[in-house]
């Protein structure tokens, strides 16, 4: 997987609730994991930040890269989460496999 994707504390309960507001849904990283957010879909992209515990994310587009493993599964769809910001599918929970946004361009 190249360069470790989180540090791991444990997880709070509650935390699996994807969020759907008027501003749009949030979807939550996994529990107990900041993750990595990069510049693009792979471990080899540049990390810009690194999301808090409990930290939930809007998913604007998805996009194919590096398959990354974590705490749901091996995949290898990457999360748009801002502009030019990407984290890998496998640590957010979407409560299903495959896409729930529109594929990015």
């Amino acid at each position: 997987m190249g360069v470790e994707e989180h540090t791991q504390e444990p997880a709070a309960a509650g935390e699996l609730t994807v969020e759907t507001t008027a501003s749009g849904t949030r979807y939550p990283v996994a529990p107990g994991y900041r993750v990595n957010v990069r510049t693009g879909p792979g471990t080899s992209y540049r990390i810009v930040r690194t999301l808090p515990y409990g930290q939930k994310i809007p998913i604007y587009c998805q996009k194919p890269g590096e398959r990354v493993t974590g705490p749901y599964g091996t995949s290898n769809l990457w999360d748009n989460i801002a502009n030019g910001q990407f984290v890998a599918d496998a640590y957010v929970y979407t409560g299903r496999d495959g896409y729930v946004a529109p594929r990015c361009d």
